[in-house]
C-alpha cells in the first residue's frame, strides 16, 4: 500500500515518515511540501538518507497516487484535501484539529476562529482516540476499502488531551471522582509541540532552562479534553466533570507529563491504594500502547521517548482523599504521528502495533 502525507517536512510530517518508511504493510510513500516543493526530502532531513529518498510534489499528486492520506498541516487548511480524498474513496487522517469535534462547528469556531468550509465532511468524521473509540475507527473500514460515499475522515487526538484524557479515564469509567469537585490537569511539553517554525518563546534563548506556564485558563485543547471526559463517562451514564487544565513549556525537545488530580468520592477514599492500581491495570489490560506502571515506578518522558506508549502512573495524597495520575507521552508519536499510523492500523485491519513496535530510546 501507497501513504501520503502532505506537510511532510514539519515536525509531524517527518516523524509519520520515519515510522511509514518501517511499517511492513507500506511499500511507498508520495510526499509534498509547500516550503521545499521540488526538492527531495533527504536534503531537507539528511537523518533518513538510504532509507526514505522521495520528491516533495504538490498535494493533488499526493491524493492522486497514495491508498491513504495524512495530513500534518496548520489548523483551518485541510478540509479541501478531505473532501478530495473523499471523492476519490479513500481515507484522510487528520493532525490538526480540524475534525476533531465532528459538527459541533460552534466550539470549533469558538476555540480555533475557523468556521467549516465542508460542514457535511466533519459528521461522519471519527475522533481518533483508539482507547476511546476503535470500534467507531474499524467501522470506517467499509469506506477505507475503496467505497467513496462519505469516506473516512479521522480527526487525530491534540498531543495533550491524549495524556491527559488517558490518564483519567479509569477513574471517569468507575466513578471514583466526586462529583462537585473539578479535575485539575497540569502538563509540560517539549518544545517540538510548538513546530517547525514556532513562536519566540520557543526559540533556545527564551526556552532554556525554564519551565513556564502559558495561556492559563484558556488553552484550546480544553475543549477537546472536556468532550472526551464527556464521552467517556456518559459510556457509563455517570455525571460530566469540570476540568482546568494548565499547559508548561518545558526545556526539551519531545515528551508530555501530565498530572492529573482527582478529587475521590467518599466511597473510594478508604479504599487501599493497591485497590486503585488494579483498577488502572485492569481497565488497560488489553491496550497495546498504554502501560500502567508498578506501583514504585513514577511516569516520566524519558522512557518513552520515540515511541508510541503512554505510561501511566497511580497515586494517592497523604490523606487518600485525591487521585494522582501521571502520564508520559511522546509528543510526536503518541501525540500526533505514532497515533496517527494506529488509527491507520485500525481502519485498515492490520495488526495495531504494526509499525509501532519500536522501543523507547531512554537517552
Amino acid at each position: 500500500m501507497k501513504a501520503g502525507i502532505i506537510g511532510a517536512t514539519g515536525y509531524a510530517g517527518a516523524e509519520l515518515a520515519r515510522i511509514l518508511a518501517g511499517h511492513p504493510e507500506i511499500d511507498g510513500m508520495v510526499l509534498s511540501s509547500v516550503s521545499f516543493e521540488g526538492e527531495q526530502f533527504e536534503g531537507v532531513y539528511p537523518n533518513v538518507l538510504g532509507r526514505i529518498s522521495a520528491p516533495l510534489v504538490k498535494a493533488d499528486e499526493v491524493i492522486a497516487a497514495a491508498d491513504v492520506v495524512f495530513a500534518a498541516l496548520p489548523h483551518g487548511v485541510g478540509e479541501s484535501y478531505a473532501a478530495a480524498c473523499v471523492a476519490k474513496g479513500i481515507p484522510f487522517i487528520d493532525l490538526s484539529a480540524d475534525f476533531r469535534f465532528g459538527g459541533d462547528e460552534v466550539t470549533y469556531n469558538a476555540w480555533y476562529g475557523k468556521p467549516y468550509q465542508y460542514p457535511e465532511l466533519h459528521h461522519n468524521a471519527v475522533y481518533g482516540l483508539p482507547e476511546l473509540n476503535r470500534e467507531r475507527i474499524r467501522g470506517l473500514r467499509a469506506a477505507a476499502s475503496g467505497a467513496a460515499s462519505g469516506g473516512a475522515i479521522i480527526g487525530n487526538p491534540g498531543c495533550y488531551p491524549t495524556g491527559a484524557s488517558l490518564g483519567a479515564f479509569p477513574a471517569l469509567a468507575q466513578g471514583l471522582a466526586l462529583d462537585s469537585a473539578a479535575i485539575i490537569i497540569d502538563s509540560a511539553s517539549g518544545v517540538s509541540g510548538g513546530g517547525r517554525e514556532p513562536s519566540r518563546s520557543f526559540h533556545y534563548p527564551e526556552c532554556a532552562d525554564s519551565i513556564a506556564p502559558y495561556k492559563i485558563g484558556s488553552h484550546r485543547h480544553t475543549p477537546e479534553i472536556e468532550r472526551n471526559f464527556a464521552a467517556m463517562v456518559a459510556k457509563e451514564n455517570r455525571p460530566t466533570r469540570e476540568l482546568i487544565f494548565t499547559p508548561h513549556l518545558a526545556p526539551m525537545n519531545r515528551g508530555i507529563l501530565s498530572t492529573i488530580y482527582i478529587p475521590l468520592a467518599a466511597e473510594w477514599r478508604s479504599e487501599n491504594p493497591m485497590r486503585l492500581h488494579t483498577l488502572y491495570t485492569d481497565f488497560y489490560r488489553d491496550e497495546p500502547f498504554v502501560r500502567v506502571l508498578p506501583a514504585d515506578v513514577i511516569a516520566a518522558t524519558n522512557r518513552v521517548r520515540q515511541s508510541n506508549y503512554c505510561d501511566i502512573s497511580v497515586h494517592l495524597n497523604h490523606r487518600k482523599n485525591t487521585l494522582i495520575v501521571v502520564t508520559a507521552i511522546d509528543n510526536m508519536v503518541k501525540g500526533a504521528a505514532g497515533q496517527a499510523v494506529q488509527n491507520m492500523n485500525i481502519l485498515f485491519g492490520f495488526n495495531e502495533r504494526a509499525g509501532l513496535e519500536m522501543i523507547p530510546a531512554l537517552f
